[in-house]
């Protein structure tokens, strides 16, 4: 009983982050339907072993067959909002675009992903993550001085730009249109999301703290108290004492007299980060956790995939859940009242096809008659 209790959503399966924010409406209670095709998954983003198809069953659908397209529509007519993930067009030429959308629901909040938008000079070219976030100004912040740009896997374009602005716009628009009484279409691409993410890096370049070099800004590296430093068992320790009090306990613990190291020398930064680099190099990452970790310092040991879901804290808090005999990240973020929750995890392409279909009103007879013709898998 999450806080979308009560919320119906008609996902067309796509990859990446279409499905992560059908992901996370599923995990906050809304009641999602995934429509895949009828003879299998999709591309690289379908079946049961991507954890963002989790939490909603999938039916398997022909949206090219006449009668595919139909049953699209008649879920449409019961649904808050429809997900797609398609180029600009493709909707359209399947007769499932906003205007067919609409007119059968005019109630509809119809969410589309794309990674440029529904119109501008590239929004029918292809591409992928990199791309969107290197249009978008922010690859080409994210370098060490005289590095080549390194992507945040796709973290920023895919899923923080993409999947979770997509998802921020249709519960916005639903709420709207409860009051309004009145769909409309969410356009949310990829480029306007992650540039969005960067505001107050924009902020900070505006008022002349941030240079245009990658690498010699305050958080991109080039500072000293802001930088990922090598322990001596290989391991890394991370360092994020920006606020004076922070760094003077970062240098305390360190055993540093403050007067050797003033903060803000943007000068000598890199002779700063020289000697906390011999420092750092002196102990085990684990050694340095044991340090840092309860200090108010802002540094913390660097965990990876594997080892982050054992940590105390992650324990504690059940930020990583096991959904079907998996660990995954679990639903964020927390609700006082109205928890959320994983409800299923995630399914083969077609695996609930008439049991979904029956929940949204389809009735058995009918059921066979779109199996029959080809239009459900």
């Amino acid at each position: 009983m999450g806080p979308l209790h009560g919320v119906r959503v008609v996902e067309l399966a796509s990859i990446g982050p279409g499905p992560f924010a059908a992901m996370m409406l599923a995990d906050m209670g809304a009641d999602v339907v995934r429509l895949e095709r009828a003879g299998g998954g999709t591309s690289i983003g379908g079946g049961a072993w991507n954890f963002t198809n989790r939490g909603r069953p999938s039916v398997g659908v022909d949206l090219k067959h006449p009668e595919g397209r139909e049953l699209v529509l008649r879920l449409v007519e019961s649904a808050d909002a429809l997900i797609e993930g398609f180029r600009p067009g493709v909707m359209e030429r399947l007769g499932l675009g906003p205007d067919e959308a609409l007119g059968r629901n005019p109630r509809l909040v119809y969410g589309r992903m794309t990674g440029y938008g529904q119109d501008g000079p590239m929004a029918s070219v292809a591409g992928h993550d990199i791309n969107y976030i290197s249009l978008a100004g922010v690859l080409g912040a994210i370098a060490r001085r005289g590095e080549r740009p390194l992507f945040p896997m796709n973290l920023v374009g895919d899923y923080g730009g993409g999947g979770m602005l997509l998802a921020f716009g249709l519960v916005c628009a639903v709420l709207e249109a409860r009051g309004s009484g009145q769909g409309q279409v969410v356009d949310a691409a990829m480029v306007e999301g992650s540039a969005v993410l960067a505001t107050m890096i924009h902020a900070m370049h505006a008022s002349g703290v941030w240079t245009d070099e990658a690498g010699t800004n305050m958080l991109d590296s080039g500072a000293h108290f802001y930088e990922v430093y090598t322990a001596s068992d290989g391991g890394h320790v991370a360092v994020g004492a920006i606020e004076p009090q922070f760094y003077a306990e970062l240098l305390r613990l360190l055993e540093i007299d403050p007067a050797e190291m003033p903060q803000f020398d943007r000068e000598r930064w890199p002779e700063f980060k020289e000697r906390l680099e011999e420092i750092f190099a002196t102990r085990t990452r684990d050694e340095w956790a044991a340090v840092f970790e309860h200090a108010e310092a802002c540094t913390t040991a660097v965990y990876g995939l594997a080892d982050a879901p054992a940590h105390p804290h992650n324990v504690a808090r059940g930020t990583f859940v096991e959904v079907g005999g998996h660990l995954q990240p679990g639903p964020a973020p927390r609700f006082s009242r109205t928890a959320a929750e994983v409800r299923m995890p995630a399914r083969e392409p077609g695996a609930d096809t008439d049991e979904a279909l029956a929940a949204w009103g389809v009735s058995e007879a009918e059921l066979a008659a779109l199996r029959e013709s080809g239009a459900i898998g």
